[in-house]
C-alpha cells in the first residue's frame, strides 16, 4: 500500500479553532524537526516546487529534472495516492463539457447512495487495517502509522457528505476550472512542461483540491498549520523526528527517520527511493529497422 506514504504530509485535517494552541514538542527547534516542519509550510503555501526542492539534494533535483524530460520519472507526483491515474484525471477534468459529463456520472453512480458509501468506507477501513497487520514488508513503526491513517480516513469518509449532489457540483466546478487554468491536459503536457514548470502549474490545482476537501469536512490547511514536530534522537548523520497532526477525529502520532546530506536533513525513505529511481537504467530506445538497400538498376 505504497499510496499511503505521502498521506502524512498531504492529508492532515481538522482541530477545533476554539482549542488551545498545543505546546511544542520537545526538540521542535532542532534542525531535523525543523526540516520536516518546513515541508508542511511549503504544502500550506501550495508551493510544490519548494516542497520538491526541500525533499532532495540540489544534485538529485537536477537529475530528477533530467529523468522527467526522459520520461523515466514523474517524481514527486509519484508520491501522491493513485499517481498513475493523474494524467487521465487531468485529461478528464480539462476537456470541453467535463462539468456536464462528470455530473451525469455522479448522478448515475453516486448521488443518493450515502448509506452504501458509509458502509463501503467502514468495510474498506477494516479491510485495510487487516491487510496492514498481516502484510509483510513493513517495519513495526510503519505498520502502526498506516493503521492510524486508514482508520482515521475511513471514519472521515463514513461521515463526509460524499453522496450529496450540491457538494459534487461545487467540487467539479472548482477542479475543472483549476485544471484548465493550469494548461496541463495529460501526460504529454506534463512531459512538455518539464518537472519544475509542471509543479508550479499544479500549485493552484492543489489549492483547489484543498478547497474541495474543506467543503467535505477535511480542511487541510488548518491541519498543516497545526502539524507539530520534535526531535526523538540524533546520532551523527541520522535522526528520528516525532510528528503529530490531526486527521479527522483522530490524532496521528508517528516518527520519521532522517539523514543529513550536504549539510541538510532529508527524509530517509525519500532519499532511498530517489536514489533507486536515479540508479535505474534508462529504458532501451527501440531500434529503427534498417531500410533495405534498393538493388542497383531499380
Amino acid at each position: 500500500m505504497s499510496w499511503l506514504r505521502p498521506l502524512p504530509l498531504l492529508l492532515l485535517p481538522l482541530l477545533g479553532a476554539c482549542k488551545r494552541e498545543p505546546a511544542p514538542l520537545p526538540g521542535a527547534n532542532a534542525e531535523p524537526a525543523a526540516a520536516v516542519h518546513q515541508l508542511a509550510v511549503h504544502l500550506r503555501g501550495n508551493d510544490l516546487v519548494g516542497y520538491a526542492r526541500a525533499m532532495v539534494t540540489a544534485d538529485q533535483y537536477a537529475r530528477l529534472e533530467t529523468a522527467w524530460r526522459e520520461d523515466r520519472s514523474r517524481w514527486p507526483l509519484t508520491e501522491l495516492p493513485l499517481s498513475d491515474e493523474l494524467p487521465a484525471l487531468l485529461a478528464a477534468l480539462s476537456r470541453p463539457g467535463a462539468e456536464k459529463e462528470l455530473q451525469q456520472q455522479f448522478d448515475a453512480q453516486v448521488a443518493g447512495q450515502g448509506a452504501g458509501i458509509r458502509q463501503a468506507a467502514r468495510s474498506l477501513g477494516m479491510f485495510g487495517v487487516q491487510y496492514l497487520r498481516n502484510q509483510g514488508g513493513y517495519s513495526p513503526e510503519q505498520r502502526a502509522h498506516y493503521v492510524q491513517l486508514v482508520t482515521a480516513l475511513s471514519e472521515w469518509a463514513a461521515a463526509a457528505p460524499l453522496a450529496e449532489r450540491g457538494h459534487a457540483q461545487a467540487a467539479i466546478a472548482e477542479l475543472t476550472a483549476a485544471v484548465r487554468q493550469s494548461g496541463l491536459k495529460g501526460g504529454e503536457d506534463l512531459h512538455a512542461a518539464g518537472m519544475e514548470a509542471s509543479l508550479r502549474r499544479l500549485g493552484p490545482v492543489l489549492a483547489a483540491l484543498k478547497k474541495v476537501l474543506a467543503g467535505y469536512g477535511l480542511p487541510l490547511d488548518t491541519s498543516l498549520d497545526e502539524l507539530r514536530t520534535g526531535l526523538v534522537n540524533q546520532q551523527g548523520e541520522l535522526a528520528r523526528v516525532r510528528i503529530q497532526y490531526p486527521l479527522g477525529a483522530q490524532q496521528i502520532d508517528t516518527t520519521a527517520s532522517l539523514v543529513r546530506r550536504q549539510g541538510h536533513w532529508y527524509l530517509q525513505r525519500t532519499q532511498d527511493e530517489v536514489e533507486r529511481l536515479l540508479a535505474a537504467p534508462a529504458a532501451p530506445v527501440p531500434e529503427t529497422p534498417a531500410t533495405a538497400e534498393t538493388p542497383p538498376g531499380r
